[in-house]
Formats: C-alpha cells, sequence, structure tokens
C-alpha cells in the first residue's frame, strides 16, 4: 500500500485529488494539508511513502517543502502536481530531489501510474517540460533570486537587508546583478521576468 500526504491550497482540487487517489487499490491517502508549514508538520506525524504537493502554497511552497525533505534526508518521495508548466521550476524542483512533476491538465489515470513508478524508485517527469527545462539555463543564484522575490513582494533595500541580515550595499548589489543578468531595466520588470519563466 503506497501511503500519501496530499499539500494544495485549494481545498476543491485537494478534495479531487484524494477522491481518485483512494479509488486506486494500491493507494491510501494518509492525510492532508493545505499549506506548506502544516504539509512539513503532517510528513513528521504520518511518514508517509510519498508526498504530492502543489508548488504556490502559503507558508512554505512544494519546493521549498522539497528542499526542506532533502536537507532533513527524509525517505519520503516528492511527486509535484501543478499548473506552472515552465521550466525553471522544474529545474528547481529536481535540483530539490523532487522525483515527479506533472501538469494539473494530464489525466488523472497518470498521476496514479506516476505514483507508482515513483514509489519503485523511478521518475515520472512531464516529457514536453524535461525537454524544455534543459534547453533554458537559470542565470539566477539563490541569494538573487531571494532578494528579488522579496523586491517583488514590495519591500524596500532596507527591509530586504534586515530579513536577511545583509547589508543594504549587498541587497542592492544582489538586485542590479539580477536586473543585469535578466536583461531588463528595474527590478519591476526582473521580478515579472523572473516569474514568468520559473525561476523564482
Amino acid at each position: 500500500m503506497i501511503r500519501i500526504l496530499l499539500a494544495e491550497d485549494q481545498a476543491m482540487v485537494r478534495g479531487a485529488l484524494s477522491a481518485l487517489l483512494n479509488l486506486e487499490d494500491d493507494m491510501e491517502v494518509a492525510g492532508s494539508a493545505a499549506d506548506g508549514e502544516t504539509a512539513w508538520r503532517e510528513l513528521q506525524r504520518l511518514q508517509p511513502d510519498v508526498l504530492v504537493t502543489d508548488i504556490e502554497m502559503p507558508g512554505l511552497t512544494g519546493l521549498e517543502l522539497a528542499q526542506r525533505i532533502q536537507r532533513h534526508g527524509i525517505a519520503c518521495k516528492v511527486v509535484i502536481v501543478t499548473t506552472f508548466a515552465r521550466p525553471g521550476f522544474l529545474r528547481r524542483a529536481l535540483d530539490a530531489g523532487v522525483a515527479g512533476y506533472l501538469l494539473k491538465d494530464a489525466p488523472a489515470e497518470d498521476l496514479a501510474e506516476a505514483l507508482r513508478k515513483v514509489h519503485r524508485g523511478g521518475r515520472a517527469i512531464d516529457p514536453q517540460l524535461a525537454v524544455e527545462a534543459w534547453s533554458e539555463a537559470d542565470p539566477l543564484n539563490d541569494r538573487e533570486r531571494q532578494v528579488l522575490r522579496l523586491a517583488g513582494e514590495g519591500l524596500s533595500a532596507g527591509e530586504i537587508a534586515q530579513q536577511l541580515h545583509l547589508s543594504q550595499g549587498t541587497v542592492r548589489n544582489y538586485l542590479s546583478e539580477a536586473i543585469g543578468k535578466l536583461g531588463v531595466s528595474n527590478r519591476i520588470e526582473a521580478y515579472r521576468l523572473a516569474r514568468q519563466r520559473g525561476l523564482l
């Protein structure tokens, strides 16, 4: 029996996934969570075989959850089911040790099959997305990404510096590096383009 934890902030999608997976003879949805921090706590409590998670969630994103699982050496496999068909997200997911990456418009039977494959130790990645992911490089480093995300959320250089324990000059340097690498003229355009390409 494959024990699954679902992390999805949209209640209707969470309910539908749960109902679909519970129809499979060899699967059991052991628990579910509407945000990343709850998912992290449930993961430790339930110790499921597979975590099925969205990317965008309150608290921790699905990618941050996967990174935390990898960092703590937890045996749970991670499968991302998302609407984000962006190569940047897939590259970061693979770097975080994610074993499956599927789009929400894939047929339901594809998800069950992907979970079986991942549980057996394989990988299940949307093929078209996989091709695109390796043809597009990610120009940003982790710090630039972090600073740019906070700038895009409306924080000033001073507020970002305080939050990340950096000097304002260092924050400005990271922002100007990110702007330069993305070939745009300001932080707003840099944030918008990075979001569009799945780099944040």
